[in-house]
């Protein structure tokens, strides 16, 4: 109940530091504020309350609440704090980043969480070099909602492709070389990610030091990106990306990652499961296009070559559904326990299907609306047909504020990756201040 209340008072502060923030004073002109201090923190706090329009008949209902049934609709309370900090002088900077998420629903009660998205310093000795230690995100890949080549990057989540995401601890070097001619600028990034017991022990294998690159290099004015990972804790991988700009408002890129050794479950019609190893591709094509009055269009193809077939996902519905009818008749809650193991483990991963497509469009300030932007995006299973369907409504007129309407559609059959999540819509409200 504190935790609730704590969301409650910061919605109330969202609302009202903007206003405080607008008071007029008396401009005084001083030379200091024109200098580059060295220190500098910011932040990021956010209310978002959800509204699920549940489907009761579906698997992941089924998998989350067979002990305790919930109505039509399910509301959740939830809180954001990011705060970051930096100091900078002469060759060094530290930066930090922290994230901490605040939860509350009635099934569940509270929760918090708290994690350093970002804790690293930096040396810089010259223009040329520069060496990073710490947790850290890297942001390697051009795609907008997936980055196939991101191989130490967390995997993105399409709903929120911009949204800041928790780095690993890793050793960096950024070495960048500047050439007259068609090559104009070369790069080579080496990373170090050891994986030891509390030290990214969520990237894979323990025990393993890995070892990953990448070489940029602007040629003929096409961005483009090789690179790589190697060292035990996951199977060994290579990929290339590029980005090129056809006009001034038209953008295509894509990416390729090349996978040896995938490890893979699979489970058969009879819900037994083995494991499989073989080599894995994924690609990614998309592009980017601004008209001349503002509007924006992303769209991508991906195709995830470790994915999970559509036969063998409908296998995975077909046991939750025997597990849950066992539950009903015996009371013996064992095999839905296992099916919920399944699901943490892939198959209940957003996009962990093989082929999708992903539209994204975006109005800025439409019929002279001032600081309102409404959004459209549509994403699809190309194997199944199931999509998802979310339109957003973005307002920004108070100062350091946003506030953000969102709602999202799922549609889909019985034994469809959308048709089958928990819920039949999403409702959220979003308010966001920034200082």
């Amino acid at each position: 109940m504190k935790r609730y209340l704590c969301l409650v008072i910061l919605l109330v502060l969202t609302i009202f530091f903007p206003a405080m923030g607008t008071a007029e004073d008396t401009y005084k002109f001083d030379l200091s504020e024109t200098e580059k201090k060295p220190f500098h923190f910011g932040g990021y706090i956010e209310f978002k309350p959800i509204l699920f329009g549940l489907d009761r008949d579906s698997a992941f209902y089924k998998l989350r609440f067979f002990n305790d049934p919930q109505g039509q609709t399910l509301p959740e309370a939830n809180g954001r704090v990011q705060l970051e900090g930096s100091y900078e002088k002469d060759i060094y900077r530290l930066f930090v980043k922290t994230n901490t998420d605040l939860k509350y629903s009635d099934p569940s009660g509270s929760s918090e969480h708290s994690v350093f998205y970002e804790a690293y310093g930096s040396l810089k000795p010259s223009t040329s070099l520069k060496i990073d230690a710490g947790k850290k995100t890297l942001k390697w890949g051009k795609g907008y909602a997936w980055n196939p080549a991101a191989f130490v990057d967390r995997p993105k989540d399409p709903d929120e492709p911009e949204q800041a995401m928790e780095g690993f601890i890793v050793g960096t070097m950024d070495y960048i070389r500047s050439f007259d001619g068609p090559l104009k600028t070369l790069s080579f990034t080496p990373v170090i990610l050891p994986v030891y017991d509390h030290i990214n022990d969520e990237f894979g294998n323990s025990n393993k030091l890995n070892f990953a690159g990448r070489f940029y290099f602007l040629l003929y004015d096409t961005d483009i990106d090789l690179m790589f990972l190697t060292g035990g804790s996951r199977s060994d991988r290579y990929g290339v990306d590029f980005s090129r700009n056809i006009t001034t408002n038209f953008e295509i890129h894509g990416e390729y990652a090349y996978i040896r050794n995938a490890r893979k479950n699979i489970l058969d019609a009879m819900g037994s499961m083995r494991s499989t190893e073989s080599d894995a591709q994924s690609y990614l094509i998309g592009i980017r296009h601004l008209t001349t009055f503002d509007l924006t269009t992303i769209a991508e193809y991906y195709h995830n070559g470790a994915g999970i077939s559509d036969d063998e996902r409908g296998n995975f519905f077909a046991l939750v559904d025997r597990a849950y009818n066992l539950y009903q008749t015996t009371g013996q809650a064992s095999a839905l326990n296992s099916a919920k193991n399944l699901a943490d483990g892939g198959y209940g991963k957003p996009n962990s299907g093989k082929d999708y497509l992903y539209v994204r469009f975006s109005q800025k300030e439409p019929f002279n609306l001032l600081y309102f932007t409404p959004s459209l995006t549509w994403m699809m299973n190309l194997d199944d047909r199931s999509s998802s369907l979310t339109p957003e409504l973005l307002y920004t007129g108070f100062t350091n504020c946003e506030l953000r309407f969102k709602t999202a559609f799922l549609v889909g059959g019985k034994g469809t990756e959308f048709g089958e999540k928990q819920n039949d819509y999403r409702m959220e409200l979003r308010i966001g201040y920034y200082f």
